[in-house]
């Protein structure tokens, strides 16, 4: 009788001594995107692999990408790339991390895509010294933006529209500005003018 009771006891854990726990105390978990999974602690987020190994540890800076679900934004890699942002003097400005947590394109876009088919669209800010105000003693600057395509080095491919002249409220831009095109295949991006009038773009290939 002993026997028979420590052979159900053994059968009753033995199954469970397969799976440990690995991560603990997250307070969100995403889906997989190109074999990386987003979590959250507090308000920073990591990236997870298939196997559970942590590979790039939390950090403040990841943006939220749109998903198909409503109200479930999280960061994700897309083509091997994932946004972040960066705040210098009260604005944010966005720039990619491949997959090892390195930034590969530093944050200087107003705002930008995720990339797609080895391309994104971002808003390039432009800086013009117009002169000097004496009174002030400081240089008059204006600054705009062009929409542009890039490749995934950050490289400019097509340029879409611009120059766009920007409005800075208090020396602060409380929201990026939205990013007018889209792409419509691999190779053909649709913008739209300021009379809302569509263009259609070709990608260019040339390196």
């Amino acid at each position: 009788m002993k026997s028979i009771l420590i052979l159900i006891t053994c059968a009753m854990i033995f199954p469970f001594m397969g799976s440990s726990q690995i991560i603990q105390n997250i307070d969100e978990v995403t889906p997989f995107h190109e074999e990386l999974a987003a979590i959250k602690k507090e308000d920073k987020w990591a990236f997870i692999d298939t196997k559970g190994k942590l590979v790039i540890d939390y950090r403040d800076d990841l943006v939220m990408s749109k998903t198909h679900k409503k109200g479930t934004d999280y960061p994700y890699f897309k083509g091997g790339l994932c946004l972040i942002k960066q705040k210098v003097n009260g604005i944010d400005y966005y720039g990619y991390i491949n997959k090892n947590g390195e930034i590969t394109i530093k944050p200087q876009y107003l705002n930008a895509t995720n990339f797609k088919n080895g391309h994104a669209i971002v808003l390039k800010v432009a800086k013009e010294e117009l002169g000097r105000n004496d009174l002030l003693d400081k240089k008059v600057v204006s600054y705009s933006y062009d929409e542009i395509v890039i490749d995934a080095t950050g490289n400019s491919k097509t340029f879409l529209m611009g120059p766009v002249h920007l409005v800075y409220k208090k020396d602060r831009l409380r929201t990026p500005p939205t990013i007018q095109s889209y792409f419509l295949s691999s190779n053909l991006v649709a913008s739209q003018s300021k009379d809302n009038g569509w263009k259609i773009y070709a990608l260019d290939s040339s390196n």
